[in-house]
Order: C-alpha cells, then sequence, then structure tokens
C-alpha cells in the first residue's frame, strides 16, 4: 500500500512537471491557431470588400455607361491667364467629367475663342455655343434686372448673395428672367468684395470724377454716369492696354491677384476701396435652354453640383491669394485709398434712385428689386449685430504685426 502511494505520488509529480513542461508548446500552438483563424477571417473580409468595391464599381460604371455621350463648347468672359477666374470655368468642366466618367465632356474656351469676352450671352441663347461662363451684369441692356445675378450697388456680401441665391428665392428669380432668352442659369464662382478701381490721378472729392472715361461695367456704371463719369464696358484682357494708352482713365476689375496679373498697377498708381457696386459678385454658368432640357437627369444634377463647387471654391482661392496679392502691390509703390464720404454718399444716393426709376419702368425689376431689398435689409440687420461687431471690433483692436 506504501509503495502503491509512493509511485502514486511519483506519479503525480511527474505529470505536474510535464505539464509545466509541455504548457509552453501548447500555448504557442493555440496561439497559432488563433493566428490563422484571424488571419483567415482577414483574408476573407478583404475578398469581401474587393468584391464589394469592384461590385459598387461595376455599378458606378454600368450605371454611366447607359447614358449617352456629351460633348459641349464652354465660351467664357475670362483670359485663361487669370487662372482663378478662369479656374471657376474649368472646375465646373472637370467635375462634371470626373463624375461621368469621361461621358459628358465640357471644354472652356478663354475670351475671343468661340466670341469675345461680353458676347457669351448671345452665344449661349443661338446655340453657338452650350454653355457660358460669364456675369451677367454685362447684359444689363437686355433686361436691367439681370444686374441682380451678379451684384448691384450697396448689395449684398459674397455670404449673403449665396443665401439670397440658393436659401432666399433669388436663383428662382433669376431663372424666370433666363427663361426669356432660352437660358438657364447657376452659380459657378464669387470674387468676394471687389477694390474700388484703379486712377491714374488722386480722387479727392466727388469734383474729381467729373469727365473721367472709367472702364466698370453693371448698374455701378449707371452709377458712376450719374456722378459724371464716362462708363464703358470692356473685358478683362482689354483693360491694362486701354488704361495705360489713355483711352481711359480709371478702370476696375476684381481685386489684388487679378489686378496684379493684369499689370493694372504698371499704368494708374492709385487704387481706391470699397469696391461699392460689387461687395459680392456671382459668377455663372449660363446653358442653353433646350440642350439643358435634352440631358439625362444625372447629368443635370452633376452639372448643379459641379457648378455649386465652383462657386465656393473661387471665393476661397480669392481670400487665400488677395492677401498675399495685396502686400506684393504695396511693395511696388501702389496707393491704397478709401473713396471720400461725398462720393461714397452720392453713389448710395443715386443707386436708390436708379432703383426706383427701374422699377417704376419694368414689373419685373419691381419684383426682383422689391424682394431682394427685403432680402438685404433683413440680413443686414443680422450681419451687423453679429458680424459687423466682431470685424469692427477685431479691426480696432488688432495685433501688432510680427
Amino acid at each position: 500500500m506504501r509503495n502503491f502511494e509512493k509511485i502514486g505520488g511519483w506519479e503525480k509529480r511527474y505529470r505536474t512537471k510535464w505539464r509545466s513542461f509541455t504548457q509552453p508548446f501548447k500555448q504557442k500552438q493555440m496561439k497559432r491557431r488563433k493566428f490563422l483563424s484571424q488571419s483567415a477571417i482577414a483574408a476573407t473580409t478583404t475578398t469581401t470588400l474587393v468584391a464589394c468595391n469592384a461590385q459598387s464599381s461595376d455599378n458606378s460604371s454600368s450605371a454611366t455607361s447607359s447614358l449617352p455621350r456629351v460633348e459641349w463648347r464652354m465660351a467664357t468672359s475670362w483670359p485663361k491667364s487669370l487662372d482663378t477666374i478662369f479656374g471657376g470655368a474649368e472646375t465646373v468642366c472637370d467635375r462634371v467629367r470626373e463624375m461621368t466618367g469621361g461621358r459628358f465632356n465640357i471644354t472652356p474656351s478663354p475670351a475671343g475663342e468661340i466670341v469675345g469676352g461680353l458676347e457669351v450671352f448671345d452665344a449661349v441663347q443661338s446655340g453657338s455655343a452650350e454653355c457660358g461662363h460669364t456675369a451677367s451684369y454685362y447684359y444689363v441692356g437686355k433686361n436691367p434686372a439681370l444686374g441682380f445675378g451678379t451684384s448691384v450697388p450697396f448689395g449684398l456680401t459674397a455670404d449673403q448673395q449665396n443665401a439670397w441665391l440658393y436659401e432666399g428665392g433669388g436663383l428662382e428669380a433669376m431663372q424666370k428672367i433666363y427663361a426669356d432668352f432660352n437660358i438657364i442659369n447657376f452659380p459657378a464662382g464669387n470674387t468676394g468684395a471687389q477694390m474700388g478701381g484703379w486712377f491714374k490721378q488722386e480722387i479727392k472729392s466727388l469734383s474729381d470724377l467729373k469727365g473721367l472715361n472709367m472702364r466698370i461695367p453693371g448698374l455701378g456704371g449707371e452709377v458712376m454716369s450719374r456722378l459724371g463719369v464716362n462708363a464703358q464696358v470692356l473685358p478683362g484682357g482689354e483693360i491694362f492696354l486701354a488704361l495705360e494708352r489713355g483711352a481711359i482713365d480709371a478702370a476696375e476689375w476684381v481685386g489684388p491677384y487679378d489686378d496684379e496679373k493684369l499689370g493694372l498697377y504698371k499704368a494708374a498708381p492709385f487704387c481706391y476701396y470699397p469696391g461699392w457696386w460689387e461687395p459680392g459678385p456671382t459668377l455663372e454658368i449660363q446653358i442653353n435652354r433646350s440642350v439643358w432640357d435634352k440631358l439625362p437627369k444625372e447629368y443635370q444634377a452633376m452639372l448643379k453640383t459641379a457648378a455649386r463647387e465652383a462657386n465656393i471654391n473661387m471665393l476661397s482661392k480669392y481670400n487665400a491669394l488677395n492677401r498675399i496679392a495685396l502686400e506684393s502691390l504695396k511693395g511696388k509703390g501702389t496707393t491704397f485709398a478709401e473713396y471720400p464720404q461725398d462720393i461714397l454718399q452720392a453713389a448710395k444716393k443715386a443707386a436708390f434712385e436708379l432703383y426706383a426709376e427701374n422699377s417704376s419702368k419694368d414689373a419685373t425689376f419691381k419684383e426682383i428689386y422689391e424682394q431682394w431689398n427685403q432680402f438685404r435689409q433683413q440680413t443686414s440687420a443680422w450681419s451687423s449685430l453679429n458680424l459687423l461687431s466682431f470685424m469692427n471690433f477685431t479691426a480696432q483692436n488688432a495685433e501688432p504685426s510680427e
């Protein structure tokens, strides 16, 4: 009995030692099995995801492949050298091509290639170009209310303009006007608040404007005419030569970045602000309504999305680029100055007199103006309460530059 107990004790001790000896090998084996199991799951998951992605790609490809191939030409009002404003047209075209897998191609052309920079509207209306990238206020001679589609004197900032167009009924109002010309339009760019123009001579008071020849379009040009200026409309690519050769005494374009590229500072040393006639000008894509109606709904949706992207991107780019160009122009000797108060006061008075006169003559203008003006007053009250108070404080308490 005692021997059995000894043997049993030895066996117990032996098994304990054996387990302690073999345990690491068992743990490694278990880890290996777990690793192989997880690897198999991962491989299965990866295969599934690849299959899903391939199926999704195939579905997307099959979705676009069932749609027709479309080739359009886009006339623009801009020289290609102005990469930001012409870039708005390129953004629209690039995004449409990408979203349709190359089945819907729009080719943008700089001013003068298809038609002149101020003839885009006519080209789109006639169908000689399926679409165009331009500014509606170039065509106020066709209907003065078209000015609201871009910007009007003492009107809306870029944010307010977008709010009016997208959420305040502005786009619907503008499209109603364009329908009379067989055109549909969508916002596709905004330069932000513009500068007040380049002058060969210093402007000290209202009287200094009288008799000047100035390049300025839209209703802003009409207001300047009431202040004694001979307003002219020229496409961007022609401004510098006209200014340099003395055909005009002053010109406005956009702001520091574009104006420096055009070389306007070389021909006129004085640059004034603010651009009260264009506090937030929208650029747009105009599309021949007949060809628009023939587009598949999918292409229409993609084109509208691309236009909205161009609208937001352009404003962001100008806000980023103008800050750098402003310092550059200061270093090149440009004199920046604020418009005298008598000019600003006279211009505002003339602007709202013009609106009243146009409203009395044109029912369409009156309808849009009254709706726009109500929106302007309400959004200005909000901006003054919140944004203006913040901007005034930061301007008055600016940190010293490093």
